[in-house]
């Protein structure tokens, strides 16, 4: 031993670091049975063997999506329930077979995956210099690198440079503007295929800091906007909020690269985010839910849909109201099946009878197929004919024609494949009408309606046979003096059509008023098992009875736990009236304002909150069509025997039409929660119910009105916002609390009451980043004084609401 301490230390070091590597040697020689975090020369990976992360918190291997009977070598989360994969290495070419296929370092320092003939499928081909001596490591934040074993601090290979589809904390997307190589998301092509898709997001060329979303690497159709400093234009982020779910973006472009990446506010924060470029072609964020066993959508652009490019493929169509967005018009079918079953709608659609054009056009039985209310797609040959007919025959003596439409430009013909038809509704100025030319078998032909008129001569036969059976019926029920047995009559979708005269038997003939609303009074009542049942008998309403019906149809099929559900309708002349469930605890603001009811709790109070922002998140970004409520309030949240609350009224304006100025007559009462875009006239959006659900807020911490007598203050938000602003939120608390309260909680909910009554609406949060902040998923910054406010705080001797809708519009 002193011999070899006498040895210069150069010496020793060599000696070292031989006897480092001969313990390596020795270690991969064995196969890969324990768990570890790397794989070293001579040790291959192979059938169901994995290597995982220090930490636990990602694997690799082979993995199978789906129900595909194709193997990849992959990266996906360990820790989470469900498989989500973040990397792909051979997303082009996969294997058949795992026992035989083996992932290793070759003799040149590449990671290699071979199959069961030993052939190449997939390598790192690093562009750097590579060692003998290399090792692959898996590391926490999910990238696979490879490292030299003399110098751990060389990395010649990382899967973080070549990302497939996902976008993790760590990572980056952007330029190498030395190897001049780009860090793109690129679409899986289905669920079941990670091979490359049409879709990927990639940095500006150019050099600015503008990331695209592209379609085949040709069609630019979304822009994140540029770099801020803070955050991009295009992408939903607040500054002052900072709601982008539990991570920081950030842009760097310095030497060696320009990118965007993120990172983890708090590194021992459990929570876990990600995004994805989708195979339906959308950006997408997700969040981890524990609770849920599942991701959750925190933001996806583009927001629509049908802005996607070519999403449908050649002549789909798109329908943002349809539950399967892409479809087929008459006369077309999906050119693969199997391909549109996995959401994959590219390869578009197909005539069901080829059209064979010869030389003689006119021995073509081809016809036109009318398709109304559509958008019109872009590239179309713009012709001189005058006249509707001239237009087709026009089409129809080309054989590359496909589709004409005629309107106040011309004549417009497209040849070849139709991209990006969509579906619009009467009442949109966009829509017009095209013709697709189709085989004449295909076309709706003189036998359908011949057809069409025997079933509705069945079907009047059969009805009238009813109609007689129905009237012995009703006639045996009137004598037995028990009508509202007839509620099981024909109902709107899920809903039952009641007659007036079985709500009025029901209610007594409307003699227990529950309350007064905004749209009229709501009576008590019982129906025939016993259940009891709220009904709002409406007033004003000024629709027909086919709007009036729609409308109702399409609120009956909202359903969420935080929205009262609507059991029926009930639509006989001018009398309009809607039939709820009964909520057992009546509504917040009695439960709120009232000293002879029980104290909510802190705790109820929060739930509530979390609660009617759960209800309204859903109206605004989970529905069909965006419902804006238009009056929330206390008055307007019921509440369940669990104090679970509903939100009611939702959509009520909708069915009173979009009469603004008639719906703003009727909310004068309460006026303290109408946002300034009321006063001022501008359009409604959204925002609107985010700014009465911010007042709404002062009234459940304080337990009082904001519009408070004995206060030396005309309007109790315009203080409170002050307080808040200066960290001072207890004085805000409902005195008969005692102090009871989670103080991060309260933190959070005066922060956000006061965030959601900023002046401009753009400054306001929406109310799904509402709800990821009260779920502690995002974070929300001490909010500035909205300026309407400020001014009213300043001036307490003006207590008239003449000065507050003033100070509201000039806002």
């Amino acid at each position: 031993m002193a011999s070899l301490l006498a040895l210069p230390l150069s010496c020793n070091l060599f000696s070292l670091l031989r006897m480092v590597f001969f313990m390596v040697f020795v270690s991969a020689n064995a196969p890969l049975s324990a768990p570890t975090d790397t794989i070293y020369p001579g040790q291959s990976l192979t059938g169901s063997q994995t290597i995982i992360s220090k930490e636990g918190n990602f694997e690799l291997g082979f993995f199978s999506p789906g129900k595909s009977s194709n193997f990849y070598i992959g990266i996906w989360y360990r820790k989470i329930s469900k498989q989500t994969v973040i990397w792909v290495a051979n997303r082009e070419k996969p294997v058949l077979n795992t026992s035989s296929a083996e992932l290793k370092l070759s003799d040149d320092g590449h990671l290699v995956l071979l199959d069961n003939f030993k052939n190449f499928i997939w390598s790192s081909n690093s562009t750097r210099q590579t060692s003998n001596y290399t090792s692959a490591v898996l590391l926490d934040n999910g990238n696979l690198i490879l490292r030299d074993l003399s110098n751990n601090s060389t990395v010649t290979w990382q899967s973080f440079d070549h990302p497939t589809d996902t976008f993790v904390p760590g990572s980056w997307i952007g330029m190498n503007k030395i190897t001049g190589e780009y860090q793109t998301l690129t679409s899986w092509k289905n669920s079941e295929d990670p091979s490359p898709g049409y879709f990927s997001e990639t940095i500006d060329p150019s050099g600015t800091s503008e990331f695209f979303i592209e379609w085949n690497k040709t069609i630019k159709y979304w822009r994140s906007g540029l770099w801020t400093g803070h955050y991009f234009a295009a992408v939903p982020i607040l500054p002052e909020m900072k709601p982008h779910t539990i991570v920081t973006v950030a842009y760097i472009d310095n030497k060696e690269r320009r990118y965007t990446t993120c990172f983890y506010r708090d590194p021992s924060s459990s929570k876990i985010t990600r995004q994805v470029m989708d195979v339906a072609g959308q950006i997408k964020q997700f969040v981890w839910m524990d609770d849920l066993k599942d991701w959750a959508l925190f933001f996806s652009r583009p927001s629509l849909k049908c802005d996607i490019y070519f999403l449908c493929g050649p002549f789909g169509v798109c329908d943002e109201k349809s539950s399967l967005v892409c479809g087929c018009a008459h006369g077309f079918q999906p050119a693969s099946l199997r391909d549109w079953q996995l959401n994959d709608w590219s390869s578009g659609c197909e005539r069901k009878t080829k059209l064979h054009c010869s030389g003689n056009i006119s021995d073509e039985k081809v016809g036109f197929l009318k398709m109304p209310n559509t958008l019109l797609p872009s590239n179309y040959l713009h012709l001189s004919a005058y006249k509707l007919e001239d237009c087709r025959s026009a089409c129809l003596s080309s054989c590359s024609c496909s589709a004409y439409a005629y309107n106040g430009s011309g004549c417009l013909t497209w040849n070849g494949e139709l991209r990006n038809l969509q579906q619009l509704y009467d009442g949109d100025d966009s829509a017009q009408t095209i013709y697709v030319r189709l085989a004449d078998s295909d076309l709706p032909s003189s036998s359908d309606d011949n057809k069409r008129s025997i079933i509705i001569i069945c079907i009047a036969v059969v009805s009238g046979v009813g109609a007689v059976l129905c009237a012995l019926l009703c006639l045996a029920l009137r004598c037995r003096r028990k009508m509202f047995i007839i509620i099981k009559k024909e109902g709107e979708g899920p809903l039952i059509r009641f007659t007036y005269a079985e709500l009025q038997y029901m209610t007594k003939n409307f003699s227990e008023k529950l309350g007064v609303g905004g749209f009229g009074s709501v009576f008590k009542g019982t129906l025939p098992d016993s259940n009891t049942i709220a009904v709002k008998r409406l007033e004003g309403v000024q629709q027909g009875e086919k709007q009036f019906r729609t409308e109702v149809s399409t609120l009956g099929f909202i359903q969420h736990i935080n929205l009262i559900n609507l059991r029926g309708f009930c639509s006989e002349g001018n009398s309009k009236l809607l039939v709820y469930d009964f909520m057992q605890n009546g509504s917040l603001d009695s439960r709120l304002f009232n000293e002879n009811c029980e104290v909510l709790s802190w705790r109820t109070r929060y739930e509530i909150i979390q609660g009617i922002a759960r209800g309204l998140a859903y109206l605004h970004e989970n529905c069909r069509e965006c419902i804006v409520h238009c009056d929330i309030k206390p008055e307007n949240i019921l509440l369940d025997e669990k104090n679970c609350p509903k939100l009611a009224d939702f959509g009520m304006a909708k069915l009173i039409g979009k009469d603004f100025s008639r719906v703003l007559t009727t909310m004068r009462g309460t006026i303290g929660y109408l946002a300034p875009e009321w006063i001022s006239g501008l359009p409604i959006t959204p925002k609107a119910d985010v700014y009465s659900f911010g007042m709404m807020l002062f009234e459940i911490i304080s337990g009082r009105r904001n519009r408070i007598p004995e206060f030396d203050f005309t309007f109790f938000p315009a203080w409170a916002a002050s307080k808040i602003s200066q960290g001072e939120v207890l004085v805000l608390l409902d005195e008969r609390l005692k102090g009871d309260v989670a103080i991060e909680e309260l933190v959070i909910v005066s922060r956000i009451a006061t965030w959601c009554i900023q002046d401009s609406e753009s400054h306001r949060p929406s109310m799904g980043q509402i709800v990821l902040i009260l779920e502690n998923i995002a974070e929300v910054n001490v909010p500035p004084v909205p300026g309407s406010l400020k001014e009213l705080a300043e001036n307490k001797d003006l207590e008239s609401d003449v000065y507050y809708s003033a100070t509201l519009s000039s806002s």
